[in-house]
């Protein structure tokens, strides 16, 4: 069975509404972007590619161009998205779920940043801890995956696949669970909470594991069903532009797909490890044993506790200085 309430969730997605609308407005606006940029870029090369007279393979190439140099944005924004957006709706989700009041409106999403910037005052400082529980986190489930594969089990191949997309899943939420983790436990020192958190993480590895396969099922099944309700207005929309038919509609349908995840049932996922995760481990410390475990199979594990240390170094209090 699983360990969240998906009658609990949507309550929580109700609660913080204003900040729904705003993560489908810029994910919306990034796929705009992705159509926008492919479609010049194979306007552009239909054109030059006319002259040669290969126009189609031209708007080919010229919307590969344009799509390219989307993803180069998005790439260079994610540090935006995660500190802003995602971070930002963990932020107001957790303070539902400890009970407390939030504003409705274009006020949420300020006081959103205000609760980001208690915990984190630069980006770059959420971005860099970020990638860190991310490294972490591969290198606990390579170990996991390296052990089944030596299971006498028929087929194992194929469930040894499975299951790595499972924890795949587990991974792409897990960081912002910590995250969550952090910011519920009003965290002071970063770097220290994030690893008692992978610790707590850790012990309860297989609970996370068997919630992680029911949310396999849901937000695949989700994205699948939206990426083919798309399928039809994208090629409506790319056919509009010369020589760009073909791949390229299913290259954006897949971008569209891929923003209503992100902006709708993303969420929805993250919030179901939260519960999970503030379910399970209420009142758990975290186990020596499991620690050592983490130091064994991660060098990155150990690099926290050493900006941990760092950490308790440089926002020591001052002692008063005897006159």
């Amino acid at each position: 069975m699983k360990d969240f309430s998906f009658r609990e969730i949507l309550g929580l997605m109700g609660k913080t509404f204003p900040f729904l609308v705003f993560r489908f407005l810029v994910y919306f606006g990034i796929t705009l972007g992705f159509i926008l940029v492919t479609g010049i870029g194979a306007g552009i090369g239909y054109g030059v590619g006319s002259i040669a007279r290969s126009g189609a393979a031209g708007g080919m190439i010229g919307g590969l161009i344009g799509f390219g140099l989307a993803c180069s944005f998005v790439y260079l924004i994610r540090e935006y998205l995660l500190y802003v957006v995602k971070a930002g709706h963990i932020a107001v989700l957790v303070e539902v779920v400890d009970g407390g009041a939030i504003p409705s409106g274009k006020g949420q999403l300020t006081y959103a940043q205000e609760k980001v910037r208690e915990r984190f005052v630069e980006s770059s400082l959420l971005f860099g801890l970020d990638q860190l529980i991310k490294g972490i986190l591969r290198a606990f489930n390579r170990t996991f995956l390296s052990v089944t594969s030596f299971l006498p089990i028929p087929g194992k191949s194929g469930l040894v696949k499975l299951i790595n997309k499972i924890i795949n899943l587990s991974l792409t939420y897990l960081d912002e669970v910590i995250l969550a983790y952090l910011m519920k436990t009003r965290a002071e020192n970063p770097w220290a909470s994030s690893r008692t958190a992978l610790v707590l993480y850790a012990q309860n590895y297989l609970i996370f594991l068997k919630n992680a396969a029911w949310l396999t099922l849901f937000i695949w099944s989700m994205t699948f069903a939206v990426f083919l309700g798309v399928l039809g207005p994208v090629a409506v929309i790319v056919g509009i532009f010369p020589g760009a038919a073909g791949p390229l509609t299913l290259i954006l349908a897949l971008v569209l797909a891929w923003g209503i995840k992100q902006a709708v049932i993303e969420p929805i996922g993250m919030t179901a490890l939260m519960q999970v995760f503030f379910k399970v481990t209420k009142g758990q410390v975290a186990h020596p044993e499991w620690e050592a475990k983490l130091e064994a199979v991660s060098t990155k594990f150990n690099e926290l506790k050493q900006k941990a240390q760092g950490w308790n170094h440089t926002h020591e209090t001052p002692q008063p200085t005897e006159k």
